[in-house]
């Protein structure tokens, strides 16, 4: 049992969480990144907190996001290349079904995975889109903007967002890829500042015309926002990637001019709104002009192209735009005159997490959850909401929603962001609309388990830092040249080269094992297939509850590399007691028993720890162990010893049958593909 005074040392929990993973589009499978970069960390951290706080108290949600211009674009050209003949409900419906079946693939443990637009979360979503439109309009938030939208002209229509395509005007930017108002990399910005725009249906250069739609005042939560970045700033569970990205939208509205241009612009500076100018220094090509307001500096930008002066805009916070003009929408209530209008994709992605409990909780039987009021997952004060994301969702997720759940006046507590940095592949960021297409998902698992993908994954310190995922199988560079007009050998083709995506999972299939096989085969050599019935040693008791302290701190904090690592040298360490007391036991059965009760012991923490990593795996451990899941995998009985929890089930630690384990039996397997490395 945990010392005295571990009660005032010990990280606390919420009473309730809901754990949300960014929302994919309906418009493709998962590749490796969405499921190692986001959908893993995510499932790591709810099967944690299930045992940590009950199973009733967690929520885990997340779905197919499928309106959009994304998913339109593909449904256009997955008729048009390929003669699909069903509507773009069917073929949103066979994506969200792919990739459900690579989540479940994984071991990916949602309580939902929903689609925006499909059964059973499409009605709830839709009411709670109606319901929040409203209430912010009712707050006093929304402005309606005339703004311009692209139109092709040869094909005689409005342009979806992703139907158009340039080059990113954000200064600094090394987007590969823009389109009609954000860049790949999340930037936003006004379609009339998209570099040498190019229409995806014609390839003709396309107009901008006036259409009105309904923006969200997000620059008047500037202060807001800067109290919230210091807040996290402080806070162990948000990573430094967060706020540096944050303030980088927080800054002053400005527009950077060439030095070349400056004669031209002191003679249109008279005009302009107020400003500052700020010569450039050093090695600087360009000036910088700063106002007050991103209403100022649009004025001036206005100003400046009227004279020809070309320039580029900084990141400022601008009004987040609402509604759109797209058909494949969720519709949006009719406000102030207009109609017609539906919902931009991103807003409503925000608050489906909302939507998508409220169908769980609904849709669920009673008493499975401790509450089936949504508000008390989102707005209590004994609960948190851990949203998993990629580097890229930051803006929206980190920008425009805390400014929103501020309007709404619901009181939503601020949800707290899991960020990741990208997850690269052979050291080159990957897209599945960019040039370096990374692997799907359920492609690598012909050549890796689940299990072993999972653990190397979570391994990788993504929150720290980007990192490359490099497997073997894939990787095509040249190992050693070929001589004497003999082929080159790749990589891949290599037996001496190790597989790095296998480095992490060694410590499964060889050391955890191992342990796990020695206790069980030990157990029914010696102590006639049950526990062992002399006690663990104190001092392996107490390496136990230091070990689960500090997984359990870790664990809090989000650092699931320091997690993970502290659990892999814990199990190293058990494994070389195991090795040493079970051959100075060689003859004396009273001595090899005792090896069997530390080792049992150990294993058990092993276990429990690395449960959320590899599920299966360890719960076929507790399956052997004879222990009930719900016991056995409890933080409320973490502390207590294999013969502790014998005595909780009503047996002596010597009574109580393990189940027998068959000859070489793994707990952890290697892909059959693996068996000549």
């Amino acid at each position: 049992m945990p010392h005295a005074d571990e009660s005032t040392t010990r990280p606390s929990f919420p009473a309730r969480a809901v754990v949300t993973a960014g929302m994919p589009y309906g418009n493709k499978g998962l590749h490796f990144g969405h499921i190692g970069g986001v959908f893993v960390p995510a499932d790591f951290y709810a099967r944690f907190l299930r045992d940590r706080i009950g199973a009733e108290n967690v929520v885990f949600v997340s779905g197919t996001d499928c309106y959009g211009s994304p998913i339109m674009e593909g449904y256009r050209k997955k008729v048009a290349d390929e003669g699909f003949a069903g509507t773009i409900v069917d073929y949103v419906s066979a994506n969200h079904a792919a990739q459900k079946a690579a989540l479940d693939a994984y071991g990916i443990s949602l309580d939902l995975y929903a689609g925006s637009g499909l059964e059973p979360a499409k009605p709830f979503h839709a009411r709670l889109s109606a319901e929040w439109i409203s209430r912010l309009y009712d707050q006093g938030v929304l402005a309606k903007r005339a703004t311009k939208q692209f139109y092709d002209a040869e094909a005689g229509q409005f342009l979806n967002g992703r139907q158009v395509v340039g080059r990113c005007p954000v200064r600094g930017c090394k987007s590969e890829k823009a389109y009609a108002d954000e860049c790949d990399l999340g930037h936003q910005f006004d379609p009339a500042d998209l570099i040498a725009p190019v229409s995806q249906l014609t390839g003709t250069t396309p107009e901008l015309r006036p259409v009105d739609n309904w923006y969200f005042d997000l620059p008047r939560y500037q202060e807001s926002l800067e109290a919230l970045m210091d807040e996290w700033d402080v806070d162990p569970q948000v990573r430094p990637v967060v706020t540096k990205t944050v303030r980088e939208s927080l800054a002053t509205p400005v527009i950077y001019v060439k030095n070349e241009a400056r004669a031209a612009f002191d003679e249109v500076a008279p005009r302009l709104p107020a400003h500052e100018l700020h010569e450039a220094e050093g090695a600087q090509t360009s000036f910088t002009v700063a106002f007050s307001g991103w209403e100022e500096r649009d004025r001036a930008r206005d100003l400046l192209d009227e004279a020809g002066i070309r320039f580029r805009t900084g990141k400022c916070l601008l009004p987040f735009r609402i509604t759109g003009n797209i058909e494949w929408g969720v519709p949006a209530p009719d406000l102030a005159g207009t109609t017609g209008l539906t919902v931009w994709c991103w807003p409503e992605s925000l608050w489906a997490p909302i939507s998508f409990v409220e169908t769980v909780l609904a849709t669920s039987a009673a008493g499975r959850y401790s509450s089936a009021d949504w508000h008390d997952w989102w707005c209590a004060d004994d609960s948190q909401v851990f949203q998993f994301i990629g580097q890229d969702n930051i803006y929206f997720y980190c920008v425009a929603q805390p400014a929103m759940w501020e309007a709404m006046g619901w009181g939503l507590r601020q949800c707290t962001p899991v960020a990741n940095y990208h997850i690269l592949f052979m050291n080159k960021k990957a897209s599945s609309s960019g040039a370096i297409k990374p692997p799907m998902a359920s492609e690598l698992l012909d050549h890796y388990t689940a299990e072993q993908l999972r653990m190397h994954w979570l391994s990788l310190g993504l929150g720290q830092k980007a990192v490359s995922f490099a497997p073997k199988p894939y990787d095509t560079s040249v190992s050693r040249k070929g001589k004497n007009g003999e082929p080159d050998l790749l990589v891949r083709d290599d037996p001496r080269v190790v597989d790095p995506a296998l480095k992490e999972s060694a410590f499964l299939t060889n050391i955890f094992n191992r342990l796990a096989r020695s206790c069980f085969y030990g157990a029914a050599n010696a102590c006639g297939g049950r526990l062992p019935a002399q006690e663990p040693a104190e001092e392996v008791v107490v390496g136990c509850r230091e070990a689960m302290l500090a997984f359990e701190r870790s664990m809090h904090d989000l650092d699931f590399t320091r997690a993970l690592s502290g659990v892999e040298d814990f199990a190293r360490g058990a494994n070389k007691r195991w090795d040493a007391a079970s051959k100075a036991a060689k003859g004396d059965d009273e001595a090899y028993v005792a090896a069997l009760a530390d080792a049992f012991c150990a294993l058990r923490c092993i276990t429990l720890l690395l449960h959320p990593a590899v599920p299966e795996g360890c719960e076929r451990i507790c399956e052997h162990f004879a222990f009930g899941p719900e016991t056995f995998f409890s933080w409320e009985h973490a502390f207590s010893t294999p013969s502790e929890l014998a005595r909780m089930a009503g047996e002596e630690p010597g009574d109580h049958a393990i189940v027998p384990l068959p000859p070489r039996f793994d707990f952890f397997e290697r892909h059959e593909s693996q068996s000549g490395r």
